[in-house]
């Protein structure tokens, strides 16, 4: 399959109908709810949209595999069905690529991005392989794993209580939309269309994320014109881990639209 006709996205859009539109856009294995800590708080400046990737939380479940271009056209087709014609897009790991994909791809749809914990280009062999065990035997054969990745081994013994909230929101994934993502993560490769961002850009990197490392994050930066990259102390779900940090970053960068707008 090369290209899935686009999906009906799961969302929940919250905050003044007035306000400027921000997208939230969230991991594999996650959910819209991956962004509770920072929900609250952003509402109130923010006309604020958090959705499912397909394959994921509420969102339909296509057959695999998808490419990170069938993700981008889900979140084109749920603005358009919205009718919201721009917004800031920051998404965290999958979901920053679909934001770099947005930002090259529709750069009249992206006023300001933010991106999280990503690569332009993620390991195609651990994918490729992920892939293959989950359809076998399930998201929970690799939930370990995946948990030490997301969080530093001092989070993982400070906070057990949203560790296992974390887990339980990566093993209720269907199988077939964490496969059919981890073969897009697989054949995604932003890196030579980073050069046509224009949207002002934030990287947000985690200091420990051996997922998306912080060179990752310095070749985002250095490759899109004027971007800014800022390293927090965490793993891979930095908004989790650092939720205030991740918070003031996004404020700091998304001010200049809500000053427009004032």
């Amino acid at each position: 399959m090369t290209e899935e006709a686009v999906v009906e996205l799961n969302y929940v859009l919250e905050g003044p109908e007035d306000a400027p539109v921000l997208v939230l856009s969230n991991s594999l294995g996650s959910t819209l709810g991956m962004w509770d800590d920072q929900a609250p708080v952003l509402r109130e400046r923010f006309r604020l949209l958090r959705y499912d990737q397909r394959g994921h939380g509420d969102s339909p479940v296509p057959s695999g595999p998808y490419k990170i271009e069938d993700l981008g056209r889900d979140a084109l087709a749920l603005l358009d069905r919205l009718e919201i014609e721009s917004a800031s897009f920051c998404g965290l790991s999958i979901g920053g690529l679909v934001g770099m994909w947005l930002a090259s791809e529709a750069p009249w749809r992206v006023e300001r991005l933010v991106l999280c914990c990503t690569a332009a280009r993620f390991d195609p062999e651990m994918y490729e392989a992920r892939a293959s065990k989950v359809r076998a035997e399930g998201v929970g054969s690799v939930a370990d794993v995946v948990l030490e990745r997301w969080f530093t081994p001092e989070f993982r013994a400070a906070r057990p209580e949203t560790v296992e909230s974390a887990g339980s929101m990566l093993r209720g994934t269907p199988s077939e939309g964490y496969a059919g993502c981890c073969e897009a993560l697989r054949d995604a490769d932003m890196r030579s269309r980073l050069g046509e961002i224009r949207a002002p850009t934030l990287v947000i990197a985690g200091a420990e994320d051996p997922a998306a490392t912080v060179d990752q994050a310095e070749e985002i930066r250095d490759s899109i014109p004027e971007a800014r990259l800022v390293v927090i102390e965490a793993a891979h779900l930095a908004n989790i881990e650092q939720p205030e940090a991740v918070t003031r970053e996004i404020l700091e960068h998304l001010e200049p639209v809500v000053r427009d707008r004032s």
